[in-house]
C-alpha cells in the first residue's frame, strides 16, 4: 500500500477543537504487501481531499436524522423503521462522539484510571513474549514486510509494519489472560493501545504524538468498547457466544486508530462499519491458544479498518442502528443514540476495571480468594504444607459458567480457565501465581488427586455477572468437620482495587524478564507522567527490550567475543 506524503497540520491533531481535525494519514508510506499498487494510482484520492470531506462534512448532533420526522424510541426496530430518510442516528452520534472528543473532556479520574491501565497492559504484555503462542504468532508475521515499521515489544531487532505489531503485541497481552477486565465484561486495553504504541513510531515525527494525544484514543477506544456493551443485557453477564475482546475490542481499536490519525466524523463512521465486518470470535476457542489470537485480530483489524476509511472504502451507514448489523452479535440489542459532547461522561469515570493478581479468566480470583480463606484455617503457618489427606471433598458454589467448568485441565490454557484447577492451587499453595500454570505443576500427582475431590454447585442467587457473582467454598474433612468461606469480591476487583504500589510491583514482575532495570523504571516514571510527555513513541522506544549484543554482553566472558567479532 502506498499513500502519498502530504503536510501535516501544525498542531497535534487529538488536542485540536472539534471541526478543526485534518486526517494525516497522507503522510505514511505504507508497503505492506508485495507488489504494491503504484504511486499514481492513489494520488487522486488526496489530491481531492477537501472535495472528498466537503461531500463527507460531518452532521451534528443537533442535526441526527430522524425516521419519518419522529425519533426512534429505545427498544423499536430499526429495520422496520428504515423507510429511506432514516440516516443511523446512533452509527453518526458514534462518528461524533469519536470525532469530536479533545482532551479538554478527559477528567483526572479517567486520566489516571486510564494509565493504570496502560501501565499493567505493558506488563502483562512484556510476560506474553514468552510465552508458545506469542512466537508462533511472531513467526508467522516475518513473511510481511514494510517501509514503515513499528517495534515489537521485547524484540528489539524484530520489526513488522503497523498492523501487524499491533497484532502481535495484543496477543502477548492476552496470551496468559492476565489483561484488565471491565463491565460489562470484556478486556478493554488489550485491542487499544498496541494500535496506539504502533502508530506513535510509525506516522510522522513533526509535530510530535504527545502523552495527552494518546490518553485521548486510549479513552475514545475503551469508550467506545463500553458504550456497546452497555446497549444489550447479554452483555451484562459472562460470554456465552462471542468473545467480546473480538466483537466490541476490534471496533475500539478502529475508534482509537481514527482518533489517532485525525479522521473526519464521516471516515469515523465508514472505519466503525468497516471493522463491525471483522469482528466476532466464538467462545469456543476460550482456554485454547486462538484465544490470544481474538485480542490481536481485533487490534489489527481496528487499525485496518481506519486505514480502509481513509482510503474511501465504505460500508453501512445504519452499522450500529440495525441488529443485522452490530446487533446480530447480542441479545436484546437496543442501541440508543450517545448524548451531545457538551454532555459527554466517561463510562471509565464511572466504573472501574479489574486488576489480575495472577493469570486467568477473572471468575476464577473469587475462587482464589474464598479457597486460600480456607487453607489459612486448615494451615495456621504461613508456608507450611497443607494437609491434603485430610480432605474429602471440596464444594464451590460458583456461577454456571461453561467454559470455566474444567474438571482435570489438560494444558495451561485449560487450567486458567477452570474453577477446579484454581480451587486446587490456592488450597495446596496458598496462592496462585505465573508459575501456577506451568507443565510441572499441573502433572503433579497431589494436583490430580486433589482436582478428584472438587465438585461444583450452581445456587441459582450467583449470577454470571463480574459485577454480582459470589464464590463460596465448603470443605469436608475425613472426621466429618466442615470449613466454609465465601468470597464477594478480591483484591484487585474495582470494589477492592489494587493500591499503585502493588500495581507497580506487578508490572515490574512482568517485564522483567524482558526489559532492563533502566527501561523498566523509565516506563512507570513515563507512564506517570504521561500527560506531561511531548512525544509518546518514547513509550514504544523503552518497549524494545534489550539488542542481541546487549543480551550477550552480560554473559561471562563474552566481551572479548563481541569485540573480535563486531556483533
Amino acid at each position: 500500500m502506498y499513500i502519498k506524503p502530504a503536510s501535516r497540520p501544525a498542531s497535534n491533531h487529538c488536542s485540536s477543537s472539534p471541526g478543526s481535525q485534518v486526517p494525516f494519514y497522507n503522510n505514511m508510506m505504507l508497503k505492506h504487501f508485495t507488489p504494491s499498487p503504484a504511486p499514481h494510482l492513489l494520488d487522486p484520492l488526496f489530491a481531492e481531499q477537501d472535495q472528498y470531506q466537503h461531500l463527507w462534512a460531518a452532521s451534528t448532533n443537533e442535526h441526527i436524522p430522524q425516521c419519518g420526522g419522529e425519533s426512534l424510541q429505545k427498544g423499536e426496530d430499526r429495520e422496520e423503521a428504515y423507510n429511506g430518510t432514516y440516516m443511523a442516528a446512533v452509527t453518526e452520534s458514534f462518528a461524533n462522539m469519536i470525532h469530536g472528543l479533545t482532551v479538554g473532556h478527559l477528567t483526572d479520574r479517567v486520566i489516571q484510571r486510564s494509565k493504570r491501565m496502560i501501565l499493567d497492559t505493558l506488563g502483562v504484555g512484556c510476560l506474553g513474549t514468552s510465552t508458545e503462542v506469542f512466537h508462533k504468532a511472531s513467526q508467522y508475521c516475518k513473511i510481511y514486510s514494510s517501509n514503515t515499521s513499528s517495534t515489537v515489544w521485547g524484540q528489539p531487532d524484530f520489526r513488522l509494519p503497523p498492523t501487524y505489531a499491533a497484532f502481535v503485541n495484543g496477543v502477548a497481552i492476552h496470551s496468559m489472560d492476565f489483561d484488565d477486565t471491565w463491565h460489562p465484561a470484556t478486556h478493554p486495553s488489550g485491542t487499544v493501545l498496541p494500535v496506539l504504541t504502533a502508530l506513535s513510531e510509525a506516522l510522522p515525527r513533526s509535530p510530535k504524538f504527545s502523552g495527552l494525544d494518546l490518553l485521548l484514543a486510549f479513552n475514545v477506544g475503551i469508550e467506545v468498547q463500553g458504550r456497546l456493551l452497555h446497549f444489550s443485557t447479554e452483555a451484562n453477564d459472562i460470554p456465552k457466544r462471542f468473545h467480546p475482546p473480538s466483537v466490541v475490542g476490534t471496533l475500539g481499536s478502529a475508534a482509537a486508530a481514527s482518533k489517532f490519525l485525525g479522521l473526519s466524523s464521516a471516515q469515523c463512521r465508514e472505519a466503525l462499519a468497516i471493522a463491525v465486518s471483522h469482528a466476532g470470535a466464538p467462545i469456543a476457542n476460550a482456554a485454547t491458544q486462538t484465544k490470544p489470537l481474538h485480542v490481536g485480530n481485533a487490534a489489527r483489524h481496528g487499525m485496518e479498518a481506519a486505514f480502509l476509511a481513509m482510503l474511501g472504502l465504505r460500508g453501512s451507514e445504519q452499522i450500529l442502528d440495525l441488529k443485522s448489523g452490530f446487533g446480530a452479535f447480542y441479545a436484546n440489542y437496543t442501541p440508543e443514540v450517545l448524548p451531545p459532547l457538551d454532555a459527554h461522561a466517561w463510562l471509565l469515570d464511572q466504573q472501574d476495571v479489574s486488576f489480575k493478581s495472577f493469570p486467568a479468566h477473572l471468575a476464577t480470583h473469587w475462587v482464589a480468594e474464598a479457597c486460600a480463606a480456607v487453607r489459612r484455617r486448615l494451615v495456621p503457618e504461613d508456608g507450611a504444607p497443607l494437609p491434603a489427606e485430610r480432605i474429602r471433598r471440596v464444594v464451590l458454589r460458583v456461577p454456571r459458567v461453561p467454559y470455566v467448568d474444567r474438571p482435570f485441565p489438560g494444558s495451561e490454557h485449560e487450567a486458567r480457565h477452570s474453577f477446579q484447577y484454581v480451587a486446587c492451587a490456592a488450597l495446596l499453595d496458598g496462592d496462585v501465581a505465573v508459575r501456577s500454570f506451568g507443565e510441572r505443576q499441573l502433572g503433579q500427582p497431589r494436583m490430580r488427586a486433589m482436582l478428584d475431590k472438587v465438585q461444583l454447585e450452581h445456587p441459582a442467587d450467583n449470577r454470571p455477572s463480574f459485577d454480582e457473582l459470589y464464590c463460596e467454598v465448603c470443605v469436608t474433612l475425613e472426621d466429618g468437620a466442615s470449613l466454609t468461606e465465601r468470597a464477594d469480591t478480591f483484591y484487585g476487583h474495582w470494589r477492592r482495587p489494587l493500591s499503585q504500589g502493588h500495581l507497580r510491583r506487578k508490572f515490574r514482575a512482568n517485564a522483567a524478564g524482558t526489559l532492563s532495570a533502566d527501561a523498566l523504571e523509565s516506563l512507570i516514571e513515563v507512564v506517570d507522567q504521561l500527560e506531561e510527555l511531548e512525544d509518546c513513541s518514547v513509550l514504544a522506544s523503552l518497549l524494545k527490550g534489550p539488542s542481541a549484543r546487549e543480551q550477550a554482553s552480560t554473559l561471562p566472558g563474552m566481551q572479548p567475543f563481541l569485540e573480535l567479532t563486531n556483533i
